[in-house]
């Protein structure tokens, strides 16, 4: 093709302008780079699977992620929030992409029959012998992580700015991002223009990727009711004032919540998890405990469920005729409270185009909002008011997935003792989705 000499004078200013071009025309290089990478990341991956710690107790994992980096050449700080990592890459002047990993794994006995399969066990919260499991894909994540420090770093040449690499203790707790931002993540490091983030899905095949525009995962809460009683012989109830009935009504009582008190436009979720109360089958007790979930997207949402909680444990007590002292204790416990997870939806546009041009529009789905909780939100609710934005990274084996569409029949979910991500194709796609979101965030602010 030939061009005027007014074209051809002009082109260096595109090229200049438009760096993205240079990178957007090498998209089958970066497939080829990931491929030949995989084998090794493969191997981390089987390595992380088969070393699992649960959360607060990441410290062989912190170590083994700051030896990554470090060898890939980033400044790293290690025993950060707990034992999480922090990597800094500088290459030269430019907007910093901050991407995050997390790292602990469940108390989930591993039953995947799979030959890499974890056996590991320790001792829980309770000092009860658990098994470990990376049931949630953390062990995807992290390997995704290295991998997307390996390509961006392979090719620095065709971008500028600071790579922040956060590998996040704690995420199943929601303890480690709070750990990291009261440590002073944005303030000890440069602050992030952007923050990325990826999760393993359980109900997308793998090769593909999901994107949430808006709020993709709900507020989490715990909070305890303590139902007070006056206990007696269970042949004489009405001496007594059974707490196991007022926990039924109670429990009955809180469905309302979402039903009848909050708008049906709002989504939102109150569910009794636990209920303990009683010794012997016929001693009416003092006491029962429930354990709740509630869940929502809208802080105001998640305000009123807690005052409705409260209204209606101590509405019910008093029609039962309990004396001011025996009121029941509603416990929320705050320390453990996350938000909700706000893509933000610039950002999330931003990086669905990436991926398009990287995997293919085919490869890409817009999926809908989950109520299960992620404290990758926290990022997002600094003071700055940072823009986040996470995507679902397809996990399932393709097969699988195609003849669970078929047979009507549930995939193993994240969680799962039986969960088992098809690892090389999910760790291909997500070493390619991400690298290639965070160099086209890098060139777009050049």
């Amino acid at each position: 093709m030939r061009l005027t000499k007014t074209a051809a004078l002009a082109l260096p200013f595109i090229l200049a302008t438009a760096p993205w071009l240079t990178f957007n025309s090498q998209a089958g290089e970066l497939d080829a780079s990931v491929t030949q990478a995989l084998p090794a990341l493969e191997r981390l991956y089987l390595d992380l699977h088969q070393h699992p710690e649960l959360s607060y107790r990441e410290q062989a994992t912190g170590k083994r992620m700051a030896g990554e980096l470090k060898q890939l050449g980033f400044e790293v700080t290690e025993e950060f929030g707990g034992h999480g990592v922090v990597g800094i890459f500088n290459n030269g002047a430019g907007p910093v992409v901050m991407i995050r990993a997390d790292i602990d794994a469940l108390p989930v006995t591993e039953e995947t029959g799979k030959p890499y399969a974890s056996t590991v066990t320790a001792l829980d919260a309770d000092n009860k012998r658990v098994g470990v499991m990376h049931a949630c894909g953390h062990d995807i994540h992290m390997t995704s992580l290295i991998g997307t420090a390996q390509q961006l770093l392979k090719h620095k040449a065709q971008w500028q700015g600071t790579l922040m690499l956060v590998a996040q203790p704690a995420e199943e707790v929601g303890g480690g991002a709070k750990a990291m931002l009261k440590q002073g993540l944005f303030s000890r490091f440069p602050t992030p223009d952007q923050v990325l983030g990826l999760h393993v899905s359980a109900a997308i095949p793998a090769g593909k990727v999901g994107i949430v525009s808006g709020y993709a995962l709900a507020s989490v809460d715990s909070v305890d009711i303590s139902i007070k009683g006056k206990g007696g012989h269970g042949a004489y109830p009405q001496l007594t004032i059974d707490p196991v009935v007022l926990a039924a009504r109670t429990v009955l009582a809180l469905q309302t919540i979402a039903s009848r008190e909050v708008s049906p436009l709002e989504p939102n979720v109150v569910t009794v998890g636990s209920i303990h109360g009683g010794a012997k089958h016929n001693i009416i007790s003092d006491e029962v405990k429930l354990q709740l979930t509630l869940r929502s997207y809208n802080p105001k949402v998640r305000e009123q469920q807690i005052a409705a909680i409260k209204r209606i444990s101590r509405g019910i007590a008093i029609s039962a005729g309990l004396p001011e002292e025996l009121m029941p204790v509603v416990y929320v416990h705050e320390d453990e409270t996350i938000p909700s997870t706000y893509n933000d939806p610039r950002l999330a546009a931003r990086v669905k185009a990436s991926i398009e041009a990287e995997l293919g529009a085919d490869q890409v789905l817009e999926v809908p909002p989950v109520m299960a909780g992620e404290d990758f939100g926290l990022y997002g609710r600094t003071q700055e008011q940072l823009p986040i934005t996470l995507f679902w990274l397809g996990g399932v084996a393709p097969a699988a997935y195609a003849a669970s569409q078929a047979s009507g029949e549930s995939l193993p979910s994240l969680h799962s003792s039986k969960f088992a991500p098809d690892y090389p194709l999910t760790i291909s796609t997500g070493v390619r989705a991400m690298s290639r979101s965070a160099m086209d965030l890098f060139n777009a602010a050049r």
